[in-house]
């Protein structure tokens, strides 16, 4: 017979853990001294100890290790819980995957750099929105070609959705896209999200769209958005370092927009996609 204490080393537990074991069923002592309450274990209860610690290690609670070791779970439940169990950690490792992947291309980047940058990206799923917008053709994707566009397009945007008795229910949002065969042009549109049906708005030039959901690589960006270069720059790198390639323009969506630019706070929205080998 061994004590609590010689049976913890043996097991490589501590004996904290036995008394909770046996106080949830999971392992009694062979003997309890009713007049210390000393607990006492024999040599064989070592292979029970064995297992639970197996099974534990395989991530399985405490009450599923029971129900094993009780026979309770049949061979085809015990192999339907291992593969969901393997799912769980498949899905754990590539996690941490893409995680390490992040904290390289930020140690590059610091190295690089000598600096570590303050454009922290973060990957989310962009929901689907409805926006009210305006449009417009610029002659290329660089700021000094968008802002003669867009900030137009907002000067008329607004005042148009006051006469049609329609309210902004959210953020401001600019998106664009290639003018076929425009020779590096650009479509601008300049929107505000809205509660309204889809469809043109009747003698304001305005149409309603419904913008569908995507998986995004998102910065925040702060200031006059004739200064979002860097930002741009930064967000590409990240996503080309993370093992990402862009799946077109990045939306612009208004977070703050104060009469001074420079208090601006911009999210740039990327749709991106793993990137093949």
């Amino acid at each position: 017979m061994f004590t609590i204490g010689d049976f913890a080393r043996y097991g490589r537990v501590s004996a904290r853990m036995l008394r909770h074991y046996d106080e949830i069923g999971l392992l009694h002592p062979d003997r309890t001294d009713p007049s210390t309450g000393y607990r006492y274990y024999g040599a064989a209860q070592l292979a029970r100890l064995n297992r639970i610690i197996a099974l534990k290690d395989l991530g399985f609670t405490l009450q599923q290790v029971g129900a094993v070791l009780d026979d309770a779970v049949g061979p085809e439940e015990l192999r339907g819980m291992l593969r969901l169990r393997r799912t769980e950690l498949e899905a754990a490792r590539a996690a941490a995957a893409a995680r390490l992947a992040q904290v390289e291309a930020r140690l590059r980047s610091i190295e690089s750099e000598g600096h570590m940058s303050t454009d922290d990206v973060v990957m989310k799923k962009v929901p689907a929105v409805r926006v009210a917008e305006l449009t417009g053709v610029a002659g290329s994707y660089e700021p000094q070609d968008i802002t003669p566009v867009i900030g137009p397009l907002y000067d008329r945007l607004f005042p148009l959705l006051g006469e049609a008795g329609m309210t902004p229910s959210g953020p401001g949002i600019a998106r664009y896209e290639d003018v076929p065969d425009g020779g590096g042009s650009v479509v601008v549109h300049a929107g505000v999200t809205v509660s309204a049906p889809v469809g043109p708005v009747a003698d304001t030039g305005i149409t309603v769209v419904e913008l569908p959901a995507f998986e995004a690589a998102t910065v925040v960006h702060r200031g006059s958005m004739d200064a979002v270069l860097p930002t741009a720059q930064a967000l590409a790198r990240w996503i080309d370092a993370n093992g990402y390639r862009s799946a077109g323009y990045a939306r612009e969506v208004s977070l703050e927009c104060p009469e001074d630019r420079d208090g601006w706070v911009t999210e740039l929205q990327e749709p991106v996609v793993r990137a093949t080998a």
